[in-house]
């Protein structure tokens, strides 16, 4: 057999520890595949006295990941320190100029810095793998860049984040209110201390940009994504969407359009009957759309020490091979310039639900607003009567544009009869 693969692995926490314990366990299955061993021979982290539950004997161990990536006697690099400025960021530069191999599951640094790092990757012709940085699990990155390589893609979209997932998940099957099914995601590992990352969608963001680069072949935009994460759904939203055919889940959606490509991560209304409406717990699922095969459903689970160090281990094997394939799916040269198109644009279906003081002519005046903005109604829902006192009010439009949407709202919202911000949700009739 050949010479094996010596990797060097910068974090060990949850993903890096989870690389070693894979590689240890599967070692004859991922050399099989791999056609030699791959061997992890060094290693660097921050505390050399803590168990992280895998054998760290015999490794070379560095306290500067920049100096894994000098250690003549690693192949690959693998990055799994996360992070988008700092040692990680330092990392991965200092492997590509030393002409190494990177492996990565870091979907921060590559949403903001991929496109420089590509570049970089093509230029010194060596591969940049990160499968692990969206959808763990799920081989979304290999899928979407060769599987449907033949393919001119419409559409990507997804749930990109399982906290969110898991949350919205439990207010439906519950009846729980946000801030009881965050802390429960708390109490179980699936959120952190300070969940903002996942629960205001910077997360997802990160994921979709990177698979809006994939499927679009154009130089990753962080920048262009509308991000709006899940604090303000509530359960009446989540019950009253049952009750309309829908489900509300946190959704990556990158989309090419006539004039540009349009990237939004929000919560969204989607019909019951859609399979990605069915994805449920920490679950995640991405969903691409072809000329030629129509649609792809994938699903699985997004993140944890398994299915991330799965990705990782899956785009070593690749090096392994001597398999080469552009980041994005074309070389730099090659990558399309189609504009981003502004949230502003977007055209759908909206749900809208007021808070507002029961009594005669509530309803004429929100319709009134709708109206003077060209926003056609498709149903409204109101339950029950309590004059003089607050009720709900449901409102469902046809397509329309976001602009037209927001000047209608601004006028609603600034209606002496409605009580309290209106809750706005994007239909995605998928």
């Amino acid at each position: 057999m050949n010479k094996p693969l010596a990797v060097g692995v910068a974090g060990l926490g949850t993903v890096g520890a989870g690389v070693l314990t894979l590689l240890r366990d599967n070692a004859a299955t991922v050399a099989g595949r791999a056609g030699r061993p791959i061997a992890v021979t060094a290693v660097s982290a921050r505390d050399r006295t803590r168990d992280r539950g895998v054998p760290l004997s015999g490794l070379r161990w560095y306290d500067d990941p920049v100096a894994l990536a000098h250690d003549p006697n690693v192949d690959v690099v693998v990055e799994t320190i996360g992070g988008i400025q700092g040692p990680a960021a330092d990392l991965v530069r200092a492997a590509i100029a030393a002409g190494k191999p990177v492996v990565t599951a870091n979907k921060a640094l590559l949403a903001v810095h991929g496109a420089e790092i590509a570049a970089a990757a093509e230029a010194k012709g060596v591969p940049l793998g990160f499968e692990a940085s969206v959808a763990g699990g799920i081989p979304a990155i290999k899928a979407i860049r060769e599987g449907l390589a033949a393919n001119d893609l419409s559409r990507v979209l997804g749930i990109l984040n399982g906290t969110c997932n898991y949350i919205l998940t439990q207010m439906r099957e519950r009846g729980r209110e946000f801030a009881e099914a965050l802390a429960e995601a708390q109490k179980l590992g699936y959120a952190e201390a300070d969940p903002g990352f996942d629960v205001d969608g910077i997360d997802a963001a990160h994921k979709l940009a990177i698979l809006a680069a994939l499927a679009f072949g154009r130089p990753v935009d962080f920048g262009a994504v509308h991000v709006e994460g899940i604090r303000s759904i509530s359960a009446l939203d989540i019950r009253l969407a049952e009750e309309l055919g829908y489900r509300i889940k946190l959704l990556g959606i990158a989309r090419r359009g006539d004039h540009g490509i349009e990237t939004r991560v929000h919560p969204c209304m989607v019909p019951i009957a859609h399979p990605i409406a069915r994805v449920d717990g920490v679950f995640n699922a991405v969903v691409a759309e072809g000329d030629f095969v129509g649609r792809v459903v994938l699903e699985g689970r997004g993140a944890g020490a398994g299915p991330t160090a799965s990705a990782v281990v899956a785009d070593l094997i690749d090096i392994a091979r001597g398999r080469l394939t552009p980041v994005w799916g074309a070389s730099n040269g090659a990558l399309s310039a189609l504009p981003s198109i502004p949230m502003e644009h977007r055209v759908g279906a909206y749900y809208l639900r007021l808070m507002v003081v029961d009594r005669p002519g509530v309803i004429a005046d929100v319709t009134a607003a709708l109206r003077d903005h060209q926003i056609s109604l498709e149903s409204m829902l109101q339950r029950g009567r309590k004059p003089g006192e607050a009720v709900p009010v449901v409102v469902t439009t046809h397509d329309c544009e976001e602009a037209q949407m927001r000047a209608a709202l601004a006028r609603i919202e600034a209606l002496q009869t409605v009580l309290e911000k209106p809750a706005l949700i994007r239909i995605e009739n998928l």
